[in-house]
């Protein structure tokens, strides 16, 4: 595994908890970076079935998350992405965390984002000594629109 992180083909994404040594022991998400080599070796080659296939939405998940990746890169910036599960099943994709503000991150394969999308985000709001920004759904929408309180609805060709 590290020979594959350490040529860039992958990516392992913590968990968040405010407890660093709790971020090690919980088990890590791994990223290909490589979206196009993540559906070959699915033996997912056509385009119409990645479209719309059983794995359509970790492929974009999987894009999200490198695009997001090497936005941070690009401008010499250290990565502050994590991932967030809790006891009780509540998941969000990705956690940005930036000045003590934690910004969740939902994304989903739908042109119709509603409030089902960022249920979860609620469960940042006990942790102490962080604040909670505002999130997004990136999705299929074609506009950026509000679509909760704090949240926002944003293309994920806008990343």
């Amino acid at each position: 595994m590290e020979t594959l992180v350490r040529s860039g083909l992958v990516y392992i994404l913590q968990s968040y908890h405010p407890n660093i040594n709790r971020r090690i022991v919980s088990t890590p998400k791994i990223y290909f970076l490589d979206t196009g080599l993540a559906a070959y070796l699915s033996r997912w080659d056509n385009p119409s079935v990645l479209a719309e296939g059983a794995l359509a939405g970790s492929i974009l998940e999987t894009h999200v998350f490198a695009e997001i990746l090497k936005s941070y890169w690009h401008n010499g910036m250290e990565e502050s992405i994590y991932f967030y599960r809790d006891r009780n099943g509540k998941e969000i994709d990705f956690v940005i965390e930036k000045n003590g503000i934690l910004y969740p991150i939902e994304v989903k394969r739908t042109s119709t984002p509603n409030s089902a999308d960022f249920k979860n985000f609620s469960a940042l709001e006990n942790i102490p000594s962080k604040n909670l920004g505002t999130g997004a759904v990136l999705c299929l929408y074609p506009d950026i629109i509000p679509i909760g309180k704090n949240v926002m609805s944003v293309p994920v060709w806008e990343i």
